[in-house]
């Protein structure tokens, strides 16, 4: 199970590297890639990570709900055997949590390749 979980922090972390080869060519100074890396603190902060989404404001729960690297901490816990935090998990929470890095890479994939490439043109 602990490779399986691995997997999964793995796929996640694909994805957003995708999300930043797409952003990056944005930047037009290598100092802006600060910006970019604070862009990543929301989507840490607004997950299930560090805190029960029970215990958040409404608005911020469904926030983390939505948020794929809560998918991706539910579907670790339940695959460690702590599925009862309080995260919301779900009985497809491996389904999700492979769902959301495979959804996020098809669409910075092609846009990143298509941007990489108008900019060698």
């Amino acid at each position: 199970m602990a490779a399986a979980a691995v997997g999964l922090l793995l796929l996640l972390r694909l994805a957003m590297i995708w999300a930043g080869v797409y952003l990056a060519p944005l930047l037009r100074r290598p100092e802006a890639v600060t910006v970019l890396q604070i862009l990543v603190w929301p989507l840490g902060f607004t997950s299930n990570a560090f805190v029960a989404p029970d215990t958040m404001p409404g608005w911020l729960a469904g926030v983390s709900r939505w948020n794929p690297l809560s998918a991706t901490v539910g579907a670790c816990r339940d695959l460690f055997g702590n599925p009862t935090w309080g995260d919301g998990s779900t009985p497809y929470a491996v389904a999700l949590a492979v769902a959301w890095p495979l959804l996020l890479i098809a669409v910075f994939l092609p846009l990143s390749v298509r941007r990489w490439q108008r900019l060698c043109r």
